[in-house]
């Protein structure tokens, strides 16, 4: 692993390790809004779930379901998470970790990749005043579906635009893990609260507990 070698740059996933998750009631709310906006009312819960999390097949699947233009129901799904997660940072229920002020005290260049939306991504960097030389969330298209983590379409942007040759990807999930991987770059865990009973499948260059580990890795 590289757990010796100096990194040029370290690389965030935003969504607990950055700022708190989002509270999934709050979600599935959001998801119960956009099918409503397109006149599906009730909607079974399975169809919920594939709006938190979905895959474009069975996007697909439900729109047709619903007999509705599954391009309608994405814009609809991400309209409806942006605005609700852009609530919750307004009213501060969704905030950066206290440990993120470590940001300020690294002397290389920092990025933001996320699952989450573009837009959100900007919100969260305006309301949670970080900053950052590079962020990339995902494009609220079907193209956006496909490019998530673990795919390092994103990672691989970033790593463009940066211009460095040997980063470190800091992240909470296996698929940050696995991204990180895909690119050929180390990846460092951080186990927050919300993370202690979880199980990684393969093993990260680094485990910590808190952002400020990083100014030691670095």
């Amino acid at each position: 692993m590289g757990a010796q070698t100096a990194y040029d740059a370290v690389i965030f996933d935003n969504d607990g390790v950055l700022t708190t998750p989002t509270d999934r009631d709050v979600l599935i709310d959001a998801m119960t809004d956009a099918f409503e906006s397109v006149g599906v009312t009730d909607p079974p819960a399975d169809h919920i779930e594939t709006l938190l999390s979905p895959d474009v097949t069975s996007l697909r699947r439900t729109a047709d379901h619903h007999g509705i233009d599954p391009d309608d129901l994405w814009r609809a799904r991400e309209d409806a998470a942006i605005a609700a997660q852009l609530a919750e940072l307004r009213a501060g229920r969704k905030r950066h970790y206290d440990d993120v002020a470590a940001l300020e005290s690294l002397s290389i260049p920092t990025a933001i990749v996320s699952n989450n939306q573009h837009e959100t991504i900007g919100n969260v960097l305006e309301h949670c005043d970080l900053a950052v030389d590079v962020w990339y969330g995902r494009e609220p298209t079907f193209e956006g579906i496909e490019r998530k983590k673990p795919r390092p379409y994103y990672l691989e942007r970033a790593l463009a635009d940066l211009a460095v040759e040997n980063p470190l990807f800091v992240g909470d999930s296996h698929v940050d893990i696995a991204a990180a991987d895909a690119a050929g770059i180390d990846a460092a865990f951080i186990r927050r609260d919300h993370r202690r009973e979880y199980a990684l499948s393969s093993e990260p260059a680094h485990e910590i507990e808190s952002l400020e580990a990083l100014l030691e890795l670095v």
